[in-house]
């Protein structure tokens, strides 16, 4: 926000930017409420946007209030993440089809959507750089995952205000987008409703020069990066620096018994995370013997199931399942693509029923190592 080329624009130039967007071709996805949460769904209209919320986040905990303001993106991340729209809950594999002399394996033919997503934070940008290391890595390669996310159109929004679970400042992963957008916005709201907007592909710059957005004064960069770092400042959790290998090093600690104890093995944790990527396969054959279908579903590794092999699963207690999720999310997630698996959201905080605090448990280990 220190350039001359950021541009502003006002309510009805982001109304310009939905229409223009969706008279390219694309479905335009952003933040709405519904049943008292932000999810991210089709929006044709600004009003459609959460204008005047904010929530309200703790462990275990969730509340979206009123304010009366202006604002469109005061809060932060809901149960939802763009990864249900990029890596879908349910997808069909390929299908096979009786023929006289067998069956034929047929690849689908649905035509994979071209979306554009407004309000995207920067830790949700993170975790799509990171799942693009898991379903594009050079050994792997997911050809609906990847036309998904080739054909997206990323509008960032950088945050003004922190979450109670937040604390992507501690994993690198915000609050300001740096990198990984098309558009990037930063909303304004004091002193007039305005939007701070800026190019980050050519993608975005051709949109940019559509809006015919004016030029962005001094003033309104050095109140964006104010409002920034008020909120990189304002985090409502913090992760050690040290994780990993201190998770990595307790393996056998007491600890994850008594996690244990409270984990409900609900898979929140799994399901709200916006880079898990565990799933399951099942075979599906018609009634009559015509047609079967292989079709790929989320799934999660605190369920029982996810481990099992020939005589019964490996991880049978909710110790080993939830060490399993946190290690390999802090921990191993380096070695198998070069990064964490964790941005910072603190979704898995806010939406697990009993409020096990992923921040609170690595602290707990590394403060009693040996124990």
């Amino acid at each position: 926000m220190e350039n001359n080329r950021t541009s502003l624009i006002d309510e009805g130039g982001l109304q310009r930017l939905i229409d223009i967007l969706a008279k390219s071709g694309y479905e335009v996805i952003g933040p709405t409420v519904s049943d008292g949460a932000v999810v991210y769904e089709p929006v044709e209209r600004t009003d459609q946007f959460p204008k005047g919320y904010e929530d309200e986040q703790d462990g275990g905990r969730y509340r979206l209030t009123q304010t009366g303001s202006d604002a469109l993106f005061r809060t932060v991340v809901g149960p939802q993440t763009w990864k249900r729209y990029l890596y879908p809950p349910q997808q069909t594999l390929w299908k096979a089809v009786k023929k006289k002399n067998g069956f034929s394996i047929e690849e689908t033919d649905e035509v994979e959507p071209q979306y554009a997503f407004i309000g995207v934070r920067s830790c949700e940008l993170a975790a799509m750089a990171i799942q693009d290391k898991v379903f594009n890595n050079g050994d792997f390669s997911d050809p609906g995952y990847n036309a998904r996310r080739n054909n997206a159109f990323l509008v960032a929004v950088n945050c003004t205000r922190a979450g109670g679970t937040c604390f992507c400042v501690s994993m690198d992963g915000g609050p300001e987008a740096k990198e990984g957008y098309d558009l990037v916005l930063t909303e304004l709201t004091n002193g007039g409703h305005r939007f701070l907007i800026e190019a980050g592909s050519d993608a975005g710059e051709k949109v940019l020069k559509r809006l015919k957005a004016e030029v962005a004064t001094d003033k309104d960069r050095k109140q964006a990066a104010k409002e920034i770092k008020a909120a990189a400042k304002s985090m409502g959790r913090k992760m050690i620096k040290d994780a990993g290998p201190v998770l990595a090093a307790n393996l056998e600690h007491a600890r994850w018994r008594k996690i244990a104890e409270r984990c409900l093995n609900c898979a929140n944790c799994t399901m709200v995370c916006p880079t898990c990527f565990c799933s399951t396969t099942e075979d599906l054959t018609g009634l009559d013997g015509a047609e079967a279908e292989r079709v790929r579903k989320w799934d999660s590794c605190f369920t029982v199931d996810f481990s099992y092999i020939h005589g019964g699963p490996i991880r049978r207690d909710a110790a080993s399942r939830y060490r399993q999720w946190i290690t390999h999310k802090l921990a191993h997630w380096h070695e198998q693509f070069g990064t964490s698996g964790c941005t910072g959201c603190g979704r898995c905080i806010t939406w697990c029923p009993v409020g096990i605090d992923i921040t609170e448990e690595a602290r707990a280990i590394r403060d009693a190592q040996g124990g």
